[in-house]
Formats: structure tokens, C-alpha cells, sequence
């Protein structure tokens, strides 16, 4: 009887071994995103841009999945409306753009400022949303130059014909038809470790 041959990732002074090669891949696929993730010391001032990161640096934002620094885009993506009025969604995180995001994206129907979010990339990163209406507040508290004034829709829904979006003329937040055509513009996170 031949005994199990094992399959070995080493990186670093980390070894993983076992028979299972996707036990090993997906283990080997975690370490290097930990590796991959930037180093505290190389993150920049609030509201300077993040190289290779995919836009402007806005500060550390707690989630209940734990601390991660919050990027916003470079561009500003256009008009778009919210979509769906008279839905209700369940898009109603008031701090979580990302579980917004993807609950409005895996609802079916349209929704075109999340997905002109979801769709952005930069610095070959493709992980963007719209922001939740924290998240957009943060952007407007830390870097409000950055953004052109006028609204900005975030991604939390307030009811079936409602989302939050906020003016970055004075951080108003207001409810508004979803089938306004407001302003974009994504952000993305990245876990601190």
C-alpha cells in the first residue's frame, strides 16, 4: 500500500502540508491575501491617494466584521438613479455599503447607481460599492473637496420609494425618490490586520 502523497505550500516560514490539495490551495490562497494586505506604516494621511489601493484614503471605519480603512474612488461616475421605486429592498444598512451593494445587485431588477459603483475599477481593483450612508458620511467629513458639490445617493434605502443620499454642499442627509438621478461615487474597504 502506497502512502498518501502530500501536497506543501511554503512562503515565508509558513508550511502548510496535508493530502488534500484543495485544503492546501485554499489555506495557501488566505495566506497571501493576509501577505497582500498592506502594512500599517505604508498607509497614507487621510485625504491623500492610496497607491495601488484604488483611490483616496478616508480614515479606519469599524464593522461588525472588525476594523478596515475606508477608500473612495478618484472618479466621480455621473447620474444615475437609485432604481426600483416602490421596491422595498432590504438595503437598509445605515454603515455597511458592501452588504447593500450586493443585496440590491442579487435582487433582480435595476439599480443603476449600484451597479455603476460595482462596476468601477481602479488600481486593478474591482471590489467597490455604493457607499452606505456612513460610509458617504465619513467621505464628506474627511475629504469633502474631493467630491463635487451636490447630492450623492448611498445605498441604504429608507423605504420602498426612498434612499438616503447626502449633499456635499453641507452634509445634509435627505430622503430622496429612487427614481432621481443623483450623483456616484464608490468606495471600497480594506481590513486592517
Amino acid at each position: 500500500m502506497q502512502a498518501n502523497q502530500l501536497t506543501t505550500y511554503s512562503r515565508l516560514g509558513l508550511t502548510i502540508s496535508s493530502p488534500d490539495e484543495a485544503v492546501v490551495l485554499k489555506l495557501a490562497t488566505l495566506a497571501m491575501a493576509v501577505d497582500a494586505a498592506p502594512a500599517t506604516s505604508s498607509v497614507p494621511a487621510i485625504g491623500e491617494y492610496w497607491p495601488g489601493q484604488g483611490g483616496v484614503y478616508v480614515g479606519i471605519r469599524h464593522y461588525p466584521d472588525g476594523p478596515h480603512h475606508l477608500i473612495v474612488g478618484t472618479e466621480d461616475l455621473g447620474r444615475f438613479a437609485w432604481g426600483e421605486c416602490g421596491t422595498d429592498t432590504g438595503a437598509t444598512s445605515r454603515t455597511h455599503g458592501i452588504l447593500n451593494t450586493n443585496t440590491l445587485l442579487e435582487a433582480g431588477g435595476s439599480f443603476p447607481a449600484a451597479e455603476a459603483a460595482a462596476n468601477y475599477t481602479s488600481d486593478g481593483h474591482s471590489d467597490f460599492c455604493l457607499p452606505s450612508i456612513g460610509e458617504l458620511n465619513q467621505v464628506w467629513q474627511y475629504v469633502p473637496d474631493l467630491i463635487t458639490e451636490g447630492y450623492y445617493w448611498s445605498s441604504s434605502q429608507r423605504s420602498a420609494s426612498c434612499a438616503v443620499s447626502l449633499d456635499f454642499v453641507d452634509g445634509y442627509q435627505s430622503n430622496t425618490g429612487k427614481d432621481g438621478e443623483l450623483r456616484v461615487r464608490p468606495v471600497r474597504r480594506l481590513p486592517i490586520h
